[in-house]
């Protein structure tokens, strides 16, 4: 691939709640070249599909609580100007030989009965005198895109749940225990309440199979195992289209099992190659015929691709991705069995009360978002394992409990920042930690191997002492790279297994995104979590007691 005249390129994009981003990778020196992202609301080209601040569309029905909906057509015309962008950039488009795509995961749109005919437009030279907006506006048989926000679908997940056999039967077939987000529950929803729009729909893509449609000009493209993983319709062990999910989600709807089962693309790995780029490209933005369109995956599966073994991610929500063998679940149905961008099996447990109560936590003593040094003195003055503060501003996922206010496990007429800020930073690690547990499996290699540390507390060395004390292993910071990122590494990999070039993505991985160095667990800190101090099992104690009173 060392040509001396051109430079080879792969852009990755990630559609996402609020944005379309793109990170362009040099193949050859991995290197990033560029880095864009076009918020929906802040560009004039985006902010003109009745978004409001939410990013999501008002709902149809004045009581539809739960429901979350995007524009397809906002998708498009971020593609449109996202590509006029770089091509504004001088990104050399005709060196790009790959375009991978993340989605946010569960979202999907609802593609008619002319999709064949409307995505052909694609195809021709004069169509690039139009916008995707304006080719694709007919495809549409239900007008919005469900997206991973959706919660109103109690009724449709709790039928799937049951028809299966119930919570065990639904993790041993689909690998989650049918969430409220997942693209199956939603789909069985939208035939209920809106049996004609069901009823017109040719096919069904998620939001990162949708984008490859457009690029390739096929509306057919598979949807890939990664992020199927997140529809409740799969077989996760199989990585195949389930019989039985599938007949439960669609028993009593227009049509039945045989029509859900027929409105399905096929199934493909997320590293595989599904065409080349349309002529629309090629002739409005400069791209070459020959650049290579990849299956693509979804957000958290594209984010987990530069990390091969455990990453924790402590930003406003906290995630634990762990590396498995493609067997182990969770069987109390708190964490999703997932595949990432390039088809490794992973658990994905994603603690909503993250590094946003730690900030109100220090904005309680005066300290603004940014002031963090009076914060980490605080911590260091605080030996590990001395203090319980629990706080859930919002209703938790992992584990599933409701919202509750700060509860101090001791008793004293006045409070420091030290003791608040230690206790609630620990219990909030402790319960990733404790409630990964059923899904982690010890052995002497795991445990050596260092965990993999991103987000804005990995410059708290306090913190990460934590970390390190709590998961008793290695741990190593890791610069964020985000989905964007992993879906350019994940294409890198896809385009060279594609024309047959050997390619080793995890020392691509680590010189496209920065490690640090190497921190070692603390043997006191050890013994405070896990041996004669025992936090961990009064943790696990105090939080069930807190949770039994506060439910979902």
């Amino acid at each position: 691939m060392n040509d001396e005249k051109n430079r080879h390129l792969v852009l990755g994009l990630d559609s996402s709640t609020q944005s379309l981003s793109a990170i362009v990778i040099d193949i050859d020196s991995a290197e990033k070249c560029f880095e864009h992202a076009i918020d929906y609301r802040a560009d004039e080209r985006t902010n003109c599909f009745g978004i409001g601040e939410d990013y999501i569309l008002p709902p149809r029905h004045s009581m539809a609580e739960g429901e979350a909906e995007q524009p397809p057509l906002m998708y498009l015309a971020s593609l449109d100007a996202m590509f006029a962008d770089l091509r504004n950039a001088d990104v050399a488009l005709e060196d790009i030989v790959a375009i991978n795509t993340s989605g946010q995961q569960h979202g999907h749109v609802y593609l008619n009965k002319n999709l064949s005919i409307i995505f052909s437009n694609l195809l021709r030279a004069e169509s690039s005198t139009l916008e995707l907006k304006t080719l694709l506006a007919g495809v549409f048989s239900y007008f919005t895109a469900p997206i991973w926000m959706t919660a109103n679908t109690l009724t449709q997940t709790d039928h799937v749940r049951e028809a299966v056999g119930g919570k065990t039967e639904m993790i041993e077939l689909s690998g989650s225990d049918a969430p409220l987000r997942f693209t199956g529950a939603v789909i069985r929803r939208v035939a209920e309440q809106s049996p004609d729009e069901y009823t017109a729909t040719e096919k069904i893509q998620l939001i990162s199979s949708f984008i490859p449609a457009v690029l390739t000009a096929n509306p057919l493209v598979p949807i890939d195992t990664g992020n199927a993983c997140g529809m409740s319709l799969m077989n996760y062990r199989k990585k195949e289209w389930d019989n039985e999910l599938i007949t439960a989600t669609a028993a009593g709807i227009q049509g039945g099992p045989e029509e859900l089962q027929r409105k399905l693309p096929e199934l493909a790995p997320p590293d595989t190659v599904v065409g080349n780029i349309a002529k629309y490209f090629v002739e409005k933005y400069g791209f070459s015929g020959d650049c290579t369109i990849v299956a693509g995956s979804g957000d958290n599966p594209q984010a987990k691709v530069p990390v091969a073994g455990d990453l924790l991610s402590l930003g406003t929500s906290f995630v634990n991705m762990v590396s498995t063998d493609g067997n182990t679940l969770d069987p109390e149905g708190y964490a999703n069995a997932m595949y990432d961008g390039i088809g490794r099996p992973f658990m994905f447990g994603c603690r909503t009360n993250g590094a946003m109560v730690w900030d109100t936590v220090r904005s309680n003593y005066g300290l603004t978002k940014e002031e963090y040094e009076p914060a980490e003195k605080a911590l260091e003055n605080v030996s590990p394992g001395q203090y319980m503060t629990f706080w859930q501003p919002k209703a938790e996922s992992f584990p599933v409990s409701g919202a509750f206010e700060l509860i101090r496990t001791t008793e004293r007429d006045t409070h420091s920042l030290a003791e608040d800020y230690a206790g609630v930073i620990e219990t909030s690690l402790a319960a990733v930690y404790v409630y990964s547990q059923v899904f982690t499996h010890k052995t002497t290699k795991q445990t050596q191997e260092p965990l993999h540390v991103t987000g804005g507390a990995t410059d708290s060395p306090e913190i990460m002492r934590r970390v390190a004390g709590i998961w008793n292993r290695p741990i190593v910071s890791v610069e964020k790279g985000g989905a964007a990122l992993g879906a350019a590494v994940a294409g890198v990999k896809a385009y060279c297994d594609h024309i047959g070039e050997s390619f080793n993505v995890e020392d691509f991985s680590k010189t496209v995104l920065k490690r640090g160095v190497l921190i070692q667990p603390k043997p006191t800190d050890v013994a405070a979590y896990h041996g004669e101090g025992n936090y961990l099992q009064r943790f696990r104690e105090t939080y069930q007691r807190i949770m039994d009173k506060n439910p979902l």
